[in-house]
């Protein structure tokens, strides 16, 4: 980021906020502790102010700094496929849950522009890094858990590597989700345990832990952890 966000962003820092983030967000460094309200704010006003000239500089130093210049590319108004093109140069920078996920949730071109998209998330499906894996699964979550895509959702989850803390845990999420929506389609990936057995017993964790499936549905699915 350009030297002006970056003394606005140290301006806004708080200790005690960053001391908590560092606590759940292992790996991130040099955390100035900003709100992600506060951030979302500040990346809509650089979108009206300086558009896609906020994303020429690439020296990001600090946490806030990254997860900043993910908001922007999804807050962005420019084609579809020059926001893909910012995605596929961010993609591999991210190194952190958090980044991941708020970065996924930004981008909702996405729900106007679904099969393109679907088809650009193909690079990552087959992955051996774990934040391009967790990538893929949390926008499929985000914007794939739908009735014209569960089929291909879930034969696309199946095929993520989870060799990894957070790519298993975002499948699981997004496993559970579908489970969720669409129990039929996805009790056969659960009830024929097509993952490892430890994203498949954090997917019937996650089943179990969600208010919207009934407690009987749920005792059925404890039958199912692998012990």
């Amino acid at each position: 980021m350009n030297s002006d966000i970056r003394k606005k962003l140290e301006i806004a820092s708080e200790n005690k906020n960053a001391e908590f983030c560092s606590s759940i967000v292992p790996g991130a460094k040099n955390i100035l502790g900003i709100k992600i309200p506060v951030l979302r704010a500040y990346a809509k006003e650089i979108v009206r102010d300086l558009g896609e000239s906020a994303l020429d500089e690439s020296n990001d130093v600090y946490y806030e700094e990254k997860m900043l210049r993910g908001m922007i590319i999804g807050y962005l108004k420019a084609d579809a496929q020059k926001i893909l093109e910012y995605t596929r140069a961010f993609v591999p920078l991210i190194d952190n849950w958090a980044v991941c996920d708020s970065f996924c949730s930004t981008l909702k071109f996405t729900i106007k522009n679904r099969e393109l998209v679907w088809e650009f998330l193909q690079q990552y499906v087959n992955s051996d890094k774990e934040f391009e894996n967790r990538f893929t699964a949390v926008m499929m979550l985000d914007y794939y858990v739908t009735a014209d895509y569960i089929t291909k959702t879930l034969e696309a989850l199946k095929k993520v590597n989870t060799n990894k803390y957070y790519s298993s845990m975002a499948v699981a999420w997004a496993m559970a989700e579908c489970f969720i929506k669409f129990p039929d389609e996805t009790k056969p990936y659960i009830s024929q345990k097509f993952f490892d057995a430890e994203t498949h017993n954090r997917t019937i964790r996650k089943i179990c832990d969600s208010y919207r499936v009934k407690p009987a549905e749920k005792e059925k699915m404890k039958l199912l952890l692998i012990k």
